[in-house]
């Protein structure tokens, strides 16, 4: 039986999946079952930002789970200790919670704001905006095409319009005490808040005693040339949200939360059995040292404007382009037709990138890349375009 038959008649089908077995990887290339190369400008969707099975990462694998796997979170873990504290060092000084996933870091900030609230309970997040497929996160999300059918939702969410501060002002009562928003809505079709927007909106959050959560899970850790997105505005969120790229592959989650608000969720109160796991927090260890780094962050930057710079030059070819849009190595094409063929055909000629929103393609390479990478990448997608 092939794998194909063997995937329909024994997973849960929930991914419409491409036609393909990858089979090894190494580095921004993947190869399949059949021995095909393919330059990867997606990185598992913005999880494999350092490449895969970058051998650093490989080796604090091997060495921890050599050690030790598992002991559940009664016990101190230290791999977990200095991860945290790494993170609170290069973030903005607050305390740490380990899950296994981004929805799992969501929740664990729609808990702690909730909790802080105290007695306040709404949350205004955004129409477009994506944060998780638990109900609680589905709650939080603005597109009504992943919570179909898994009505009733809970309760006390709003949604205002990115880069619109008085739609934020006009949700906002003696009920509210939060606001969650991706600076980069990544499933809504990678769409930026601007400067002067999330200013404004820290504004009124500290104006009106709410908290600011930051969903960086598929847009920092590098991603925009910053090692989180936050630091492009200027301005520092309560609560931010990490997972995707954290583990260079392995799942892992955090949620990190100012002092004096971390504090809230006390003994009890959250938790989480994998969460914080030897291993996973060994590999994330390794993937912060690599990607929290002059280097590399400049390569992002440099390499990003560069490939915009080459997108933009397609665009004024081609009139099915509405708009080209990104930061550093997180960017869109916003098309007048259905992307899903053009990424086909990319597959087909081994360039590997995706479709949300059905119209715009969507590129998340590995920070590895660089500018023969991406004209790499632009001549495929061209031929694609003309095919």
């Amino acid at each position: 039986m092939s794998y194909l038959n063997s995937e329909k008649k024994y997973v849960f089908q929930t991914y419409k999946r491409y036609q393909i077995l990858f089979v090894k990887g190494k580095g921004k290339y993947l190869w399949d079952d059949k021995g095909k190369k393919y330059l990867d400008f997606l990185s598992g969707i913005s999880v494999c930002s350092t490449g895969h099975c970058n051998p650093k990462v490989v080796e604090a694998i091997q060495k921890q789970s050599g050690k030790l796997i598992h002991v559940s979170n009664l016990f101190y873990i230290k791999p977990q200790i200095e991860l945290a504290k790494m993170l609170s060092n290069i973030s903005f000084g607050g305390k740490v919670f380990f899950s296994n996933s981004g929805a799992e870091a969501n929740e664990c900030a729609i808990k702690l704001a909730r909790k802080w609230g105290d007695g306040r309970y709404e949350i205004i997040s955004f129409n477009n905006s994506f944060h998780g497929r638990t109900i609680a996160t589905l709650s939080a999300t603005g597109q009504k095409k992943f919570s179909k059918g898994f009505e009733p939702l809970l309760s006390g969410f709003k949604f205002a319009d990115l880069n619109d501060i008085s739609s934020v002002e006009r949700l906002i009562n003696n009920k509210t005490c939060a606001v969650i928003v991706e600076p980069i809505q990544g499933e809504g079709g990678v769409c930026l808040a601007t400067k002067e927007f999330l200013t404004d909106l820290k504004r009124i959050c500290k104006k009106n005693n709410i908290l600011l959560i930051f969903d960086e899970i598929q847009c920092g850790l590098g991603r925009t040339g910053k090692i989180f997105a936050y630091k492009n505005y200027g301005i520092e969120p309560d609560i931010i949200t990490l997972a995707k790229s954290l583990g260079g592959g392995l799942p892992i989650a955090a949620t990190i939360a100012k002092k004096g608000i971390a504090e809230i969720l006390s003994y009890g109160s959250h938790g989480s059995t994998f969460g914080g796991n030897p291993v996973c927090c060994a590999a994330a260890l390794e993937v912060l040292k690599i990607v929290n780094n002059k280097k590399v962050l400049k390569n992002v930057e440099i390499t990003g404007k560069y490939f915009l710079d080459k997108l933009n030059i397609l665009q004024e070819k081609y009139n099915f382009i509405k708009e080209v849009r990104g930061l550093g190595f997180i960017i869109g094409i916003e098309l007048n037709i259905d992307g899903k063929e053009i990424v086909k055909r990319c597959l087909q000629r081994g360039l590997i990138i995706n479709c949300t929103q059905d119209k715009v393609l969507r590129f998340l390479p590995p920070l590895i890349i660089n500018k023969k990478d991406v004209d790499a990448a632009i001549s495929i997608l061209e031929d694609s375009f003309i095919e």
